[in-house]
């Protein structure tokens, strides 16, 4: 009976550390969710750039740390378009988050509206965006949109827009 339980927890045990690398490679933006909730009240283009400059709402920024553990920023900031793409505006000091965007040069970014006191209106909010996005290097793009390469500002380009939910 001692061997027939060793047995199966070692089974258990290769069964769980077989898992262990599609664990570690889990899309945390696309696998989130199974629907979009909140399609409806998505935000994109002009209208999430203009949402995010409103400087009113929530803001999320997230980086993966170099132990490969997730760290969440809350700090406001600004989105520009140029020649049809966006970008976001990242004024970090010297933290984390700003430490974490340099070594692998992506994350997530998530801008949601305040809730709406109208009649009706859910009491939380929905309207906004999930951002996936890329730091830029392109000299070309940074001075476009002015921004100082290796000054307090990260200039990142978003990559993919889903709803929030």
């Amino acid at each position: 009976m001692k061997k027939l339980f060793l047995c199966l927890c070692a089974l258990m045990l290769a069964a769980t550390l077989a898992c262990a690398p599609a664990l570690a490679e889990v899309d945390a933006l696309s696998s989130a969710s199974v629907a979009d909730f909140y399609a409806d009240s998505a935000l994109s283009g002009d209208d999430l750039m203009n949402a995010i400059n409103s400087f009113s709402g929530f803001y999320l920024v997230c980086t993966t740390n170099p132990d490969g553990s997730a760290n969440a920023g809350f700090f406001i900031f600004g989105c520009a378009e140029n020649e049809g793409k966006y970008y976001l505006k990242l004024g970090l000091a010297e933290n984390q988050s700003r430490q974490n965007l340099l070594a692998n040069g992506e994350g997530v970014a998530v801008y949601a509206a305040n809730p709406s006191g109208e009649e009706g209106a859910k009491p939380f909010a929905v309207a906004g965006a999930k951002m996936r996005f890329t730091v830029v290097t392109d000299e070309a793009v940074l001075s476009a949109l002015e921004v100082e390469e290796g000054g307090a500002t990260i200039l990142c380009e978003v990559t993919e827009i889903k709803p929030l939910g």
